[in-house]
Formats: C-alpha cells, sequence, structure tokens
C-alpha cells in the first residue's frame, strides 16, 4: 500500500498545475511522497480531448515527480456534492491516507471548483467514520482515515490566503508542469482550435502576477496562497515570516 503525505484533489487536470504545484515541488524536494488523484476528466473542455488531457497529465506528473496520479472519471461539470461522488473521494483518501489534502478554491469562476472544494471537504471528514464502508480494488474493505488539514489553493478569483508558501525556487519547474497540458494553455502550435479565456498568452501572465504579489507579502519572489477551515497553528513564532 502506498502512503502519501499530501494527496491533492482536484476537479480538472491541470487545476493542481496552477494552483499548487510550486508546494508540489517544494515538499517532494523534502522526500515526501505527493499524489494527485484528479476528480474529472475534464472532458467538457474546448480544446483538446480527454484521451489528450489523460497523456498531458501524465507528462506534467513526471515534472512533479508524483508518487501517483490517477482519475476519478467524476462526470466533467454535472457533478454534485453527493453521497455517489463522496464515496469515491472517500475511497481515494483512504486508499492513500494522505496526512494533508489540498483541493480546489472555496469559489471561482469554474462552478465546478467551488463545487469540489465542498465535496472534497466534506468526504475527508466523512472518510474517517469507520461505519461508511468502502472497498479496495481487491475488494478488501478499506480502514477508515482522515486527514489532518484539508487546504484549498487559491484559483481565478481572489480569495485572501490563510498561509503563503514560497515557492520561488520551483518557479521554473512548476510553469514546466502547466506547459504540459498544451492543449489548454498558450501554445502557437495548437492553430485552428478555438481560443479560449485560459489560452491566452495573458493568462499565465495572470498566474504570475498572482504569485509575486503573494511573493511579495513574505518578502519572496514567488509564492503560492491557500486557505484553510480549520484554524491554522505553529509550533513557534520564528517559524512565521
Amino acid at each position: 500500500m502506498l502512503k502519501l503525505d499530501i494527496l491533492v484533489l482536484p476537479a480538472h487536470p491541470d487545476d493542481a498545475e496552477l494552483g499548487c504545484s510550486g508546494t508540489i515541488l517544494k515538499e517532494a524536494s523534502k522526500g515526501r511522497k505527493v499524489g494527485i488523484v484528479d476528480l474529472t476528466r475534464g472532458e467538457l473542455g474546448t480544446r483538446g480531448t480527454p484521451e489528450i488531457r489523460e497523456r498531458e497529465a501524465e507528462a506534467a506528473g513526471k515534472v512533479l515527480g508524483l508518487a501517483a496520479r490517477e482519475n476519478l472519471g467524476i462526470p466533467d461539470g454535472f457533478f454534485q456534492n453527493t453521497k455517489e461522488y463522496q464515496l469515491k473521494v472517500i475511497w481515494a483518501i483512504r486508499k492513500y491516507r494522505p496526512e494533508i489534502v489540498i483541493t480546489n478554491a472555496y469559489h471561482d469562476r469554474h462552478p465546478d471548483h467551488g463545487r469540489a472544494s465542498d465535496l472534497v471537504e466534506d468526504s475527508a471528514f466523512l472518510a474517517g467514520l469507520r461505519k461508511i464502508e468502502t472497498f479496495d480494488e481487491n475488494g478488501q474493505l478499506q480502514e477508515a482515515w482522515r486527514p489532518k488539514l484539508v487546504l484549498h489553493f487559491i484559483q481565478d478569483n481572489y480569495i485572501q490566503p490563510d498561509i503563503v508558501v514560497d515557492v520561488t525556487e520551483y518557479w521554473d519547474k512548476k510553469v514546466d508542469s502547466i506547459n504540459a497540458f498544451g492543449s489548454q494553455f498558450y501554445n502557437p502550435e495548437w492553430k485552428g482550435e478555438p481560443q479560449t479565456y485560459i489560452s491566452s498568452p495573458e493568462f499565465i501572465a495572470v498566474i504570475e502576477s498572482r504569485a509575486r504579489e503573494f511573493g511579495k507579502s513574505i518578502g519572496v519572489k514567488f509564492a503560492e496562497g491557500f486557505t484553510s477551515r480549520k484554524m491554522l497553528g505553529v509550533d513557534s513564532l520564528f517559524d512565521l515570516k
């Protein structure tokens, strides 16, 4: 059984790369095991196909040094925070038994993001209830498991972060992981495809600007922001920047 330190559960392939890949790279460099389980295949995306997105997600995972990546196949665009989909997320949490879960923003331009935020937050709690039964690939009953912390990365809409993480050293590789999704973001080779809000070069510039803004707040070049519904604490005041 592969136990992860951090499990990222984003709505779409590429959400994690945009929202928290610098943090993924930073924690992986410290020897921590990080994995991504995408909720949907992103099949409603204007550009590309689910098959292309799957290959891109695999390539991005290699850039990030992930210990695991898979996809739950929940319907893109139409899922709700229901028992059916909670059980799928509970299954993934119990499979990988992470200490920390990271997921989408509380609310955002894409309605899937806010729904995923609620779905994962609720499922992380429910995963700790032993009377909810789920079974692994071999038909064995999974043990209950509740992560210690659920964090939400910040996406298109500005949300005041509760914490920010310095990712300056990992910025270039973060950009590489985003660029692995050539069907989605700015790519001059993708001619004849519809242009979208996220396929313009300006969109990537906005991602960089947000990271610079968060970085400025703690005196570094680039940072990623996170929110938490749980009160956060530190062992020492000197851990704070």
